[in-house]
């Protein structure tokens, strides 16, 4: 479970320890005296060799890898493979950047400073205002970079909003870390805590964007003919075409092995998957299911995002357009990240959540911290927050369905907090299945949309689905019964 402490303001949630008890084991019935092990669970596709259908994992003892021709003695006894997510990715000692003494003063006092800091905004512009037209070209240059210290719309409405949800974040996240402490799952004391560099391979992954972008060009597939999912099993073989096409389930319970370019992606069990554009969700579509919790983490537009070009982003008009009431089941939970931009958060709750007929009923906050228990970036920092809101919302339909739906199941509380050490690696957000349990019913059907990992019991799509499901960002246990 990945809820470590439960309190009325919220959760403490272990996100590594989700990861790792999601059953990235595999089994392998083969093995040599050797000490080499073949991995029957691999499925292969894309330009690997032909032997790469079963791969040689090398066990802790050394021996030769037997080749062609060899005489091969089996031994009859299981290898089991263990995959544990590398936890150099959660080791958050530090906050990224420290609080400066005056913010660390500045508790309980937000709407003064926002009143201050709007009049001081108000005046500056007015100053400049007279000066205007009197000034020449170069003066106006200058006039213009001096304008950049005075807060425009949207930060003055980030900040009104950050005024009205502080208080309730720091003391809930106060109390949450006390508890961390006391339960010895956070450390006070950071001196003793590893300093390891987060070091990301620069080889991981195959550009999995850009291969479903490549799949736009794939000759179109007769649906009559297409399969709607491919179960994965010990001996299949998968076109490329067929995994961009079709949704893929490992229906086991055991831990898959999908090889994809070269690359290897773990699947945890009993989960299914989509890697396809946006363009492509028929496939989604044709699974048919009916989803009673519908997770969304869109690729907002934002400077830093243009700037980067490290993912491509969606505009409003393109958001809406995901066909949410189609894959909704009634009475669908659905929640939605949305980053700090007062524009995206009132986008969601007055435009989106009412085309797709959801009624919002609550916004929660993720609030990172480090091991130590402190906010990784200052809570009152101009630029960045430590803190990013879900809007929660229920698809509006029957209302007869709806009671009955609603039965055994709490209300979705207006405000909670979801408090974790964050993962390192970009957009990796923490796990919802343990915070939301008190409010679905048990074995129902989950979706994520935008996903860039699997969890068990969930479908998940997205053009970048299996990046944080690449081997390399796992440690391999190998133990023999």
């Amino acid at each position: 479970m990945s809820v470590v402490h439960r309190l009325t303001a919220g959760w403490l949630v272990d996100h590594l320890s989700f990861i790792n008890q999601c059953g990235y084991e595999i089994c392998d019935s083969f093995a040599y005296p050797g000490g080499v092990t073949l991995d029957t669970s691999v499925i292969s596709t894309g330009d690997c060799h032909a032997t790469s259908t079963f791969a040689a994992t090398s066990s802790s003892r050394d021996g030769p890898i037997p080749g062609p021709g060899d005489v091969i003695e089996t031994e009859s006894r299981t290898a089991k493979m263990r995959y544990m997510f590398r936890e150099e990715f959660f080791d958050v000692s530090k906050p990224h950047i420290a609080a400066a003494p005056e913010e660390q003063q500045w508790q309980g006092c937000t709407e003064v400073s926002l009143t201050e800091i709007k009049a001081s905004s108000n005046r500056e512009e007015h100053r400049e205002g007279t000066k205007s037209g009197i000034r020449d070209s170069v003066a106006s240059a200058r006039k213009k970079r001096k304008r950049k210290c005075v807060f425009n719309q949207g930060e003055l409405d980030a900040l009104e909003y950050h005024s009205k949800v502080r208080n309730l974040i720091w003391e809930g996240t106060l109390h949450l870390v006390q508890e961390g402490l006391k339960s010895g799952f956070l450390h006070r004391n950071t001196a003793e805590l590893s300093c390891r560099k987060n070091v990301v391979p620069g080889h991981i992954g195959c550009g999995l964007a850009e291969l479903c972008e490549m799949a736009k060009q794939f000759p179109a597939v007769n649906e009559s003919d297409h399969q709607a999912v491919h179960v994965l099993d010990d001996e299949t073989s998968i076109p490329e075409q067929d995994l961009l096409s079709c949704v893929t389930e490992n229906s086991s319970n055991s831990a898959k092995i999908v090889v994809l370019m070269g690359q290897k992606y773990l699947v945890p069990p009993n989960s299914s998957f989509l890697l396809s554009d946006i363009s492509c969700l028929q496939p989604l579509l044709s699974y048919k299911k009916k989803y009673d919790v519908i997770v969304i983490d869109p690729p907002w537009e934002n400077k830093s995002v243009k700037r980067s070009n490290r993912y491509s982003h969606l505009s409003s008009w393109q958001i809406k357009q995901i066909p949410v009431p189609a894959l909704a089941a009634p009475n669908c939970l659905v929640v939605t990240w949305v980053t700090n931009r007062q524009k995206h958060l009132r986008f969601v709750k007055d435009e989106l959540y009412p085309y797709w007929s959801v009624k919002t009923l609550a916004e929660w906050h993720w609030v990172k911290i480090t091991r130590a228990g402190e906010f990784v970036l200052p809570l009152d920092s101009l630029h960045k927050k430590p803190y990013e809101v879900l809007v929660l919302g229920r698809v509006q339909g029957d209302v007869k369905e709806t009671l009955r739906k609603s039965e055994d199941v709490l209300p979705i509380p207006e405000h909670k907090l979801i408090v974790s050490i964050p993962c390192s690696l970009h957009s990796h957000k923490p796990p919802l299945t343990g915070v939301l349990a008190d409010f679905i019913k048990t074995d129902v059907e989950c979706l994520e949309l935008f996903a860039r990992n699997l969890q068990p019991g969930w479908t998940s799509w997205g053009n970048e689905v299996l990046k944080f499901q690449h081997v390399d960002y796992f440690t391999l246990l190998q133990n023999e019964t």
